[in-house]
């Protein structure tokens, strides 16, 4: 016989949830050619504070296209008062950098993970221009989102009948308001979570050793922890000059994931920052992390191991710092 549980029921009220009893209205927009594979049937309906976006030449998204749309729009809210581009692929980042122009970004960006970029989506925060649209032109790309595009580069992306062009009218400063609830509906019943919005700057930091993180160091740390934000736990995103050049996700060892980052970014990883979006449970993770001679590692923290792992740091003269937020995303 079934063991009995006991579940204690909340009030809505009290827990700020009470908006989900109230009835909502979804209102269909259009039949998707299907879901995230052919045999499953999906839709998209209307829902409120849905952002103000135009399909140049009336194209339908598709159901992954979506979920790829939405992962750039909320990399780049990250970072919209500057030249910024995010690649995604699979609704998940591969390549995000910040530049002196977009040209840079774009560029920064894409070095990151070149394979992955290829039949992607990209993202940019400011107007894309012809030098930016040719480089995009030049490779297979299947969606491109902007505020805008001049007037040159929307006709030499549109030669290409297989890229999507969305211009994203909402302002990227106002963007996250739109994000309130993350809905997850199982058989087990509906989760309901407030979206993850932490915040973190460089004077919020608990640097942990004696070895001290520089300036640059600390701007890339704010950099890439914006980023692991978005990446599917467990992740290891490592940045440096404000780009990423690995981002390793999904793993369900946090050293593989550390050992996974450190195979991509190869070269790339001397003096450059470690973020993972969970603790960092063992020694293993900084031995793991040795080969590439990165610089900083920064993390949540909370560990039985802190103490260990912050001697282990010190020893190969690695700065460490703590955030005591986690950012875990399934």
């Amino acid at each position: 016989m079934a063991k009995r549980v006991e579940v204690q029921i909340y009030n809505s009220a009290e827990t700020g949830f009470a908006e989900l009893e109230q009835e909502r209205t979804f209102e269909p927009l259009w039949d998707l050619h299907y879901g995230e594979n052919p045999q499953q049937p999906a839709m998209l309906f209307q829902t409120a504070n849905m952002a103000n976006y135009e399909i140049i030449d009336g194209k339908i998204l598709s159901y992954n296209e979506i979920l790829s749309l939405t992962e750039i729009a909320n990399v780049l809210s990250e970072f919209f008062d500057v030249y910024a581009v995010a690649i995604v692929k699979h609704a998940a980042p591969c390549g995000v950098a910040l530049g002196k122009t977009l040209d840079e970004a774009y560029n920064k960006a894409f070095d990151c993970d070149p394979i992955s970029s290829f039949f992607g989506a990209i993202g940019a925060s400011k107007t894309i221009d012809y030098e930016v649209a040719k480089h995009i032109n030049s490779m297979s790309v299947k969606m491109v989102m902007a505020p805008d595009f001049e007037p040159k580069a929307l006709e030499l992306l549109r030669e290409n009948p297989f890229i999507k062009l969305i211009k994203l009218n909402t302002p990227l400063s106002e963007y996250k308001s739109l994000i309130q609830k993350d809905i997850h509906i199982t058989p087990f019943g509906t989760l309901y979570q407030d979206f993850n919005k932490s915040e973190l700057n460089k004077n919020s930091f608990k640097i942990v050793t004696q070895t001290k993180p520089t300036t640059e160091q600390i701007e890339d740390a704010v950099f890439a922890w914006k980023i692991s934000k978005y990446a599917r736990s467990n992740s290891i995103v490592i940045a440096k000059d404000f780009k990423t050049v690995a981002i390793a996700q999904g793993h369900i060892s946090p050293v593989t994931a550390v050992e996974a980052a450190m195979h991509i970014a190869c070269d790339n990883a001397k003096g450059a920052v470690m973020v993972s979006d969970n603790t960092l449970p063992t020694s293993d993770c900084i031995y793991a992390a040795l080969p590439g001679r990165i610089s900083a590692i920064i993390q949540p923290g909370g560990s039985a191991n802190d103490a260990k792992m912050i001697e282990l740091a010190d020893k190969y003269r690695i700065a460490m710092i703590f955030t005591g937020i986690k950012n875990y995303k399934h």
